[in-house]
């Protein structure tokens, strides 16, 4: 009897060890599949399976796994929360896989989809210093022996996904594969009990039947839940073109002492960059990691005029889809720059490059753009239908799409996992669903920002709990009522998944710069100024440079501002001047740069450029045509209605627009005799309402790209000097006087303000002064008026006459008694002076009287304490003294 236990549990060892030891997908399965025929297990029984199958597999080795399995779910985190939860997870990748095991580890029934049946993705990920304990914690290292051994920090896409399957199918989690997601089924009136399921294809699959109340979408950037439920932000950059390369890795001696590169950049290594270029004989790239796996993995960035140079991208397109779209790229040329690109990298030290084979049989090499990343706009929502609650979430690239040079992919979607996880939790405890949302849009949030410097550094302490990851959280940043568009009782209408425009515009963009594509915004320009003369847009810098297309584009909605014809293809900056000001003051779009500027050789500011047009596409796109005939005057005084779709972007210019208005009214109302009074009355109009502003100093126009900011006025930056000095004044050191609406250096206002130079400057002669206080104090009258020109005559005779004594008798008790009563406002005022001298002292010195203060709080009481202690110092010495000189009388 003993001999037969002993044979079966060395059976039930050697398959588990064929399960482990499995190296292919399908090879997993059905390793897992005969493994739990011989035991007798049944994975349907996900609740103790776990259990049954560490009663029956007791070698050395398992019991090793097991340890680790049952340390983390013994965790207070878990404790079975979701027994009666059941999940669908779309997409069995890394991070699909990640998300079904922490929610096995919560009691929850977990059904995973994967429409394929192998991992190939050779592709090879960096991970964090938390993601290899997270992983080492789960036991990958009895799955594969080399992870992360010594200062490796990666591994590849496909022996990760087949280390976290074979943990999955451990914990009971239902893994198909070639099964692939459809959409959602509501439930129905007809199917009594039945809830949320999918349709899936084959329709006649087993999940077909399957009822959930929680499904994660984690099937990648292009998730098949519907576009309505998550819409999408689009972030783009700069053109970046990546290549991936991957190479058979023979595992020989000369390729083991090959060094790895975890990441070499242009500006941090140009001389290896242009070494590159110089001896490939033009291979020009932006940066390349090498890291040595299953295969030899190589990822770069190429430049696109490299690439065209070497002949791997046959045209030039603007449109990038079609740029590396397969009809573009030449394959052979494309797979010899790789290994050119390799080969100089690795100081041509591998012995040969020969491809690794993708999934489809062909050689790993592929090329792609990175210039837009997406990102969902929620992380999670609710549905109900018919008394049916379903919790939907995403995790992943289809949540967050990682930017590959920083290595964020692998380790944000494990936080994310993590996050969810612990949402579903919530979930399952009963809370507030609004809640939950709230608190996982909180905790979303920080996703982006994450970093291996900014999470906590105990990585022992790490949990779906989120307050054991991130340092600071505020996870009630978002209140329940700010997310109750994601709870969503009603029937969701087909919606792509491109996000929809909104329906509010703007002309001065903010966060929709970043929606507008180039590429759609020049062909936007190129079929609006199709047709015109001396025209041609192929681009959004050199082709403005004459103004006509400039002219052409407001002409084309509005040809009653511009006479078209009459413009001259010579004079470009003066119609670049014309479209700018006719924009500024019709449509309130201000200019970025100068016409100068546009018009000058070279290349004009692509982002301003870009910036600048993307105001007349936002404003214009879907607007009607105006007829030339229509006049001016009628596009303002057009009532809200008709105008409202058209002008719905102007709200951030009501004031220039409504002077607009009453600018055509009165010119409209105007006898038409009265021309000349028209234009000048158009030439005193302000002409910055748009946003282009005066220089305060010069009264020169001031773009919004060369100008500075002080005490509300715009100016120059070479004309921001002192008004006494004319000394260059900077942000930080400048002083503005109110009364006289000037900047100074800080010195010259000090001594402008002091008191001396106020009396100084205030000082006029005795005699002028109280001739102008008598001429104020002359009556209007005619008699009066006779009266004091004899006494002014009397006054104007020369001294030392009868008159001169007379007058000097009589007036000195007058000038006594207004000196008198003027003494109280001259005391007022150089007390009012003296306080605001004092005031502006204290003010610009105050981190210096804050810090004197500080030091006064802090050594008056060391003061203090160091004269007790000086006299305590003193009683001990003269009580010392005296028993001394006792003890001497003593002795004597």
């Amino acid at each position: 009897m003993g001999e037969n236990d002993e044979e079966k549990n060395n059976q039930a060892g050697q398959l588990f060890e064929n399960f482990v030891q499995a190296s292919t997908c399908k090879g997993t399965i059905q390793a897992f599949n005969i493994l739990c025929r011989q035991l007798e297990l049944s994975p349907e029984d996900y609740r103790n399976f776990f259990k049954t199958l560490k009663s029956k597999v007791t070698s050395w080795k398992a019991k090793a796994l097991w340890s680790k399995l049952e340390k983390r779910a013994s965790h207070k985190a878990y404790k079975d929360v979701c027994r009666n939860t059941k999940c669908l997870i779309i997409g069995g990748g890394p991070c699909g896989l990640r998300t079904a095991i922490e929610l096995a580890f919560l009691g929850a029934k977990v059904v995973v989809l994967e429409k394929r049946d192998t991992f190939s993705r050779n592709n090879v990920l960096h991970l964090w210093p938390y993601t290899i304990h997270d992983l080492r914690g789960l036991g990958a290292k009895k799955f594969y022996g080399k992870f992360c051994a010594g200062s490796i920090d990666h591994i590849s896409i496909r022996q990760l996904q087949l280390i976290l399957v074979k943990v999955a199918l451990i914990l009971g989690v239902e893994f198909h594969v070639n099964v692939e997601f459809i959409k959602l089924l509501e439930p129905s009136h007809d199917n009594q009990g039945m809830g949320w399921r999918a349709e899936v294809c084959p329709a006649d699959h087993p999940v077909a039947s399957f009822d959930f109340d929680v499904i994660v979408g984690a099937d990648g950037r292009r998730n098949t839940l519907e576009g309505k439920m998550f819409e999408k932000k689009e972030f783009r950059g700069k053109l970046a073109i990546a290549i991936t390369a991957n190479f058979i890795n023979r595992n020989t001696t000369a390729e083991a002492k090959v060094e790895e590169i975890s990441g070499v950049a242009f500006i941090f290594n140009q001389k290896f960059f242009q070494d590159l270029k110089k001896k490939q004989v033009g291979i020009d790239l932006e940066n390349i990691v090498y890291y040595k796996d299953n295969t030899h993995y190589f990822v770069m960035t190429a430049k696109k005029q490299s690439l065209l140079d070497k002949g791997v991208i046959i045209y030039d397109y603007t449109d990038t889809e079609m740029l590396l779209s397969n009809e573009n790229v030449n394959q052979e040329a494309l797979l010899s720059y790789a290994r050119e690109a390799a080969d100089f990298a690795t100081n041509y030290q591998l012995p040969s490059l020969d491809f690794a084979m993708n999934h489809c049989g062909q050689p790993d090499v592929a090329m792609f753009d990175f210039t837009c990343m997406y990102a969902s706009e929620n992380a999670a929502l609710i549905r109900e239908r018919r008394g049916q609650k379903l919790l939907v979430a995403l995790v992943g690239d289809s949540l967050l799409e990682p930017f590959w040079p920083m290595g964020t992919g692998c380790a944000r979607g494990f936080l994310a996992a993590f996050d969810t996880v612990w949402m579903v939790r919530s979930w399952a405890l009963g809370r507030a669903p609004l809640e939950i949302l709230a608190e996982r849009e909180s905790i979303y949030r920080l996703l982006p920002q994450t970093t291996p410097e900014n999470i906590t550094k105990n990585f022992d302490q790490y949990t779906i709990d989120p307050a054991t990851r991130y340092p600071n959280l505020n996870s009630n940043c978002l209140q329940p009522f700010q997310i109750r568009h994601l709870y969503i009782t009603s029937e969701l209408k087909p919606c792509t998944v491109e996000r929809a425009p909104s329906l509010r515009q703007s002309v001065n963009l903010s966060r929709r710069e970043s929606e507008i594509r180039p590429n759609r915004l020049l062909t936007w320009c190129q079929k609006t100024t199709e047709g015109y003369r001396n025209v041609d847009v192929c681009n959004l810098t050199t082709s403005w440079k004459s103004g006509l297309a400039l002219c052409a584009v407001i002409h084309h909605f509005r040809p009653d501002l511009i006479d078209f014809d009459s413009l001259d293809v010579e004079e470009s900056t003066k119609n670049i001047q014309l479209a700018f000001d006719i924009a500024e003051q019709e449509f309130g779009i201000s200019p970025v740069i100068t016409a100068k500027e546009v018009a000058a050789e070279g290349e004009p500011d692509k982002l301003g450029m870009v910036l600048y047009l993307s105001k007349f596409y936002e404003l214009f796109k879907g607007t009607q045509l105006i007829s030339s005939g229509m006049l001016c005057t009628k596009f303002y005084t057009t009532s809200a209605s008709e105008c409202g779709e058209g002008r719905d972007s102007l709200n951030q210019n009501k004031v220039k627009s409504m002077a607009s208005q009453l600018l055509a009214k009165f010119e409209e109302n105007a006898p038409s005799t009265s021309l000349r009074r028209q234009g000048s009355l158009r030439k005193e109009f302000p002409q910055n309402l748009g946003g282009s502003d005066t220089c305060h100093f010069c009264k020169k126009r001031v773009y919004v790209m060369e100008r500075l900011s002080a005490e509300g006025c715009f100016f120059h930056r070479e004309c921001f000097r002192c008004d006494f000095c004319k000394s260059s004044l900077r942000l930080s050191n400048c002083a503005f006087d109110v009364d006289e609406g000037k900047f100074y250096c800080k010195p010259h206002y000090t001594q402008r303000k002091s008191s001396k130079y106020r009396k100084r400057h205030s000082e006029f002669p005795k005699e002028e002064t109280d001739l102008s206080k008598q001429m104020e104090a002359a009556p209007s009258s005619p008699e009066a008026i006779k009266a004091y020109s004899a006494v002014s005559s009397l006054e104007g005779r020369p001294p030392g006459t009868v008159t001169s004594f007379l007058r000097k008798s009589v007036s000195w008790p007058l000038r006594l008694t207004r000196d008198l009563f003027n003494m109280p406002r001259h005391l007022s005022c150089w007390m009012h002076e003296v306080m605001h001298a004092a005031a502006l002292h204290f003010r610009e010195n105050s981190q210096d009287y804050a810090y004197l203060y500080e030091l006064l709080s802090i050594g008056v009481p060391l003061l203090y304490l160091l004269q007790e202690l000086l006299v305590v110092m003193y009683e001990e010495a003269a009580l010392r003294f005296m028993n001394a000189k006792l003890l001497h009388l003593n002795n004597q």
